[in-house]
């Protein structure tokens, strides 16, 4: 077994961060959000549930990564240089220290001020004998009809315990052939039920978790045999489920991505969380059916399952208790509401940033397509929608209305497939042209294209896009997209979709790179270029504003690109592999992570070019799986006033002293604070005031000015 030192010297020596550990230094960020005391009880409690989410989807997808290929003996070395079993004990370290973090905020902070904001989460022990007689009539009408114990022993099967639900170990005793003998059996919680049974109590809200109730009754369960213990317990299960295209017909297909869908429920186990006083004769058999070990096991203290803290911070009840979040305006060059949106995209490009800009511009713009006589065609990519969706309703109305309408519905969007194949259902029934993905690629691009006679010339007006078409994610997540109806754009996405609907190979794109044909290489080149400039004493410099940064290949570019003088600023909200600030390597570059009240979701790409900034947006991170596995896209900006808006925009990025985390060599973050005589800057709440004066957004600014060194804490 290799020892923890040589661990340790194999993580700190390595020019790359393991992609995990950067994932987990993320949710960090997060938790810290929660441990914010300037923020309502409600917010720290909807972060902690956000990150109890995150960490979930982190054991199914990358953990369940991991398990495929211990499980089948196949060969991973981490960007740490380490081997799949070392760096799964180093992995699960960190989890566990992460979830002991997580139960003491909720322990020792959060649950102490409950009361004090007008509600409670209550033990059994806590409830008068009125509430206790409404709780046992309520478990005998709704709560008792739904339980099942399910035996194991020597005549039943080990039952197949659901992923992420909240379950009951019960060990009895019975006496069988004159022999007192253990027995274990389960019992799982209704999860088609309100997690909490409340009370409305005089001065506050009281809650009841439903297992409190369950374990109080469970000897109703068991009649008549002798209980020796209860252990709550729940379990992650891999979700890391590959979806195999094949060549065969698209039925066949849609049945594959559901067959796999119901495969992800029960796949191994990854995690058992389990309440202190466990059952260990029960443990010891866990333990053994799932081939799991001592590291896989995360004992809790108090509330299991942080995600049900959602439910209570957005009660009805404390709706008032919520800061709401500030009106988004009408996009720079649309100020005026009543204008042809038609006519003025002929006229220039708009850059629409959302939470900050209203979506109804490219809503209304759909909706008007789908009934305008002279839209001919309408086509639309699809990777999340919301819910009730505006955009899937203009697209039915568009295909009654008789237009051409064809969709591409990504029906691997981890998590959505389901929601994704009934919509896509319903829009091929109303007679559109549906497209369930690409070969083995996912597609993750976002653009809208609709095709318009106008007298005797047709029209094409596009929409590209950072994020998804969910009008309910735009409210809260930070995304940039560009509508324009410039022939070029026009030409470029007219020949993307004939790509990925069809067989057609252009020879190139005039405004658009594209994965997987050439994003990475093309990416290179343009960091290069830089490197380039600086060689030659010329102005460089580069600033990327993305999700997550992991590809290799393009590391090694940016590394080059700082030993050769270009002043790099990232700005990674997530993952980031990059070992920023090390001597020799990349002094040059700067890494910080934004997260606050907004999920940042934007991806920005920004190159000094001399003095000809080259400026893209798009759908894409740069990782591995975007070049290679993806199709994506991201665009050249070409409008003037839009590419100084963008400069504005990463220019508030760069100012924000509020939500950043500066990335340290070591892999760690550190929260940046104001300088000396440096104002309070929350890029979270100042965008809303900087679109409010559309002067600040249109104002030339400075982007690599004298560096100053970062003040942190």
């Amino acid at each position: 077994m290799i020892s923890k030192e040589r661990v340790s010297n194999l993580v700190t020596q390595s020019n790359f961060i393991s992609r995990d550990l950067s994932w987990l230094r993320f949710n960090m960020r997060v938790l810290d959000q929660a441990k914010n005391k300037k923020r309502s009880i409600f917010e720290q409690m909807k972060f902690l549930s956000i990150t109890a989410s995150n960490l979930d989807e982190f054991f199914m997808i990358r953990i369940g990564s991991l398990y495929n290929y211990i499980d089948y003996d196949k060969e991973r070395i981490d960007y740490s240089g380490l081997r799949e079993k070392p760096f799964k004990r180093l992995l699960f370290q960190e989890c566990q220290q992460f979830y002991q973090e997580q139960n003491q905020l909720y322990q020792e902070v959060l649950s102490q001020n409950f009361a004090e904001n007008g509600f409670r989460i209550l033990k059994i022990a806590d409830l008068t004998e009125d509430e206790l007689s409404e709780v046992s009539r309520h478990f005998k009408k709704m709560l008792f009809p739904m339980l099942t114990p399910m035996l194991y022993d020597g005549y039943h099967t080990f039952p197949n315990l659901m992923n992420k639900s909240l379950i009951f170990g019960v060990v009895t005793r019975v006496v069988e052939n004159g022999k007192n003998e253990r027995k274990l059996s389960f019992v799982q919680v209704p999860q088609n039920l309100p997690r909490f049974y409340e009370f409305d109590r005089d001065a506050e809200l009281a809650f009841l978790p439903i297992e409190e109730i369950i374990r109080w009754k469970m000897d109703k369960l068991y009649r008549n045999v002798e209980i020796e213990a209860v252990s709550l317990f729940r379990i992650t299960r891999n979700g890391d489920i590959s979806i195999e295209e094949s060549d065969d017909v698209e039925d066949e297909f849609i049945e594959e991505i559901k067959r796999k869908v119901r495969i992800r429920k029960m796949g191994r186990v990854v995690r058992l969380e389990i309440e202190s006083n466990y059952s260990e004769w029960m443990m010891k058999i866990l333990k053994k059916k799932w081939e799991i070990e001592d590291d896989n096991v995360f004992v809790f203290e108090g509330l299991l399952d942080y995600t049900a803290l959602m439910g209570v911070a957005h009660h009805p009840e404390f709706t008032e208790r919520h800061t709401p979040l500030p009106t988004p305006a009408l996009p720079v060059g649309m100020e005026e509401p009543e204008i042809d949106i038609f006519e003025l995209l002929k006229g220039r490009d708009v850059l629409l940033h959302h939470p900050y800009n209203t979506v109804e511009p490219l809503l209304q713009l759909l909706e008007r397509a789908s009934e305008d006589s002279e839209v001919l065609a309408i086509k639309i990519t699809i990777y999340r929608l919301a819910k009730n969706s505006r955009i899937t309703n203009a697209l039915l109305k568009a295909a009654e209305n008789g237009k051409h309408v064809s969709v591409l519905f990504e029906l691997k969007a981890r998590f959505d497939e389901e929601n994704n194949i009934r919509e896509a259902e319903r829009l091929q029934k109303a007679g559109c042209f549906v497209i369930h993905g690409i070969s083995r690629y996912k597609t993750h691009t976002k653009m809208l294209l609709i095709v318009r006679k106008e007298e005797d010339t047709v029209v094409r007006y596009v929409h590209l896009s950072s994020g998804n078409y969910n009008e309910n994610t735009a409210r809260l997540y930070t995304d940039v997209s560009l509508l324009t109806a410039n022939e070029a754009y026009g030409q470029d996405v007219s020949e993307f979709f004939n790509v990925i609907t069809g067989h057609s190979q252009p020879n190139q794109y005039k405004n658009l790179i594209t994965s997987p044909r050439d994003m990475r290489n093309k990416l290179i080149k343009l960091i290069e270029n830089e490197t380039a400039h600086a060689r030659k004493g010329e102005k460089s410099g580069i600033i990327i504003k993305l999700n997550s940064l992991e590809d290799q290949q393009i590391i090694d570019a940016f590394y080059s690109a700082s030993q050769a003088g270009v002043r790099i600023e990232l700005i990674i909200r997530g993952i980031c592999c990059l070992r920023p600030q090390r001597a020799g390597l990349s002094e040059n570059i700067t890494v910080r992570s934004m997260v606050g009240d907004f999920l940042e979701h934007a991806r920005i790409f920004y190159f000094q070019n001399i003095d000809n900034p080259q400026i893209y947006i798009g759908s894409a991170d740069m990782m591995v799986r975007s070049f290679d596995r993806r199709i994506e896209s991201i665009c050249l900006i070409t409008h003037e006033a839009v590419k100084q808006q963008i400069i504005n925009i990463l220019h508030a990025n760069m100012r924000d002293n509020v939500n950043a985390y500066l990335m340290q060599e070591d892999g760690s973050y550190l929260k940046r604070k104001a300088q000396q005589g440096e104002r309070s800057f929350n890029l979270h709440k100042e965008m809303f005031e900087l679109y409010q004066d559309k002067k600040l957004l249109k104002k030339a600014v400075e982007l690599f000015p004298e560096v100053k060194k970062e003040v942190i804490v």
